[in-house]
């Protein structure tokens, strides 16, 4: 078995599978309220399974280069719990917030809006913030379940099916990510936030992310033999791209 990815390749996949997820989920939220406006439901329907689709082949993309993470909290806990260095989970951390305001500002630019429209949707309630540590929680949960039971090959459906439900079961529509809540900031759209709700997001989602790493020690103290590195999808060296 070889050392893997060098740094450099791992960094580029999450810079360039968080600037998809972003454009993905932000794209999708634009065609939405075009292709359906003043329908809400319609709206989120269309955004949710964009976004479950579009994570799934992303995920398939990059993960056996960096893992797919494409998220501060999945990199941070993967650390916490030995599945890759702090060193490599710390450098991932920019170019994941890199990537997602990349995927906004080309989202917008798609669709001939501005390339940066700074959002006005406020999202920051109670309930909003108890939405984004259950989803966060849920997140790392799903991933590292599968990941610690040796059916890390599960995990990208897995993940784009618990992020297009979890659109519907909690009020904030699930960010469950400080890099993508940071991007939708700059696109004044249908899955935009306004800065001054952001705070409040990450914090929360930080805050599920310790939940979901309890939790996960608890259920699932130690790897199978059978697992493979990186959180949500494994590495190229250590097992065939076939099983992907």
């Amino acid at each position: 078995m070889t050392d893997g990815p060098s740094l450099a390749r791992r960094l580029a996949a999450e810079f360039l599978g968080s600037a998809f997820l972003a454009a993905i989920v932000i794209g999708s939220g634009i065609a939405a309220q075009r292709l359906s406006p003043s329908d809400t439901g319609l709206e989120l329907l269309e955004n949710s399974a964009a976004t479950a689709a579009g994570l799934f082949a992303v995920i398939l993309m990059f993960g056996p280069v960096s893992g797919a993470h494409f998220n501060p909290v999945v990199s941070l806990a993967d650390a916490a719990l030995g599945g890759i260095s702090w060193r490599h989970a710390l450098a991932y951390l920019p170019a994941q917030v890199a990537g997602c305001v990349t995927g906004a500002v080309t989202a917008n630019l798609m669709f001939a809006r501005a390339a940066v429209s700074v959002s006005v949707k406020h999202r920051a309630s109670g309930a909003h913030a108890l939405s984004e540590v259950i989803a966060t929680a849920g997140l790392l949960l799903v991933i590292f379940a599968l990941t610690r039971s040796g059916r890390a090959a599960t995990a990208p459906a897995a993940v784009g099916a618990y992020i297009g439900a979890a659109y519907w079961f909690t009020a904030s529509t699930s960010f469950a990510n400080p890099a993508i809540t940071i991007g939708r900031m700059f696109s004044d759209s249908f899955a935009g936030i306004a800065p001054s709700s952001a705070p409040a997001f990450i914090a929360a989602q930080l805050g599920g992310g310790l939940a979901g790493v309890l939790l996960i020690r608890f259920l699932y103290p130690s790897p199978s033999p059978a697992r493979a590195a990186g959180a949500v999808a494994p590495h190229e060296d250590d097992v065939p791209a076939s099983v992907k």
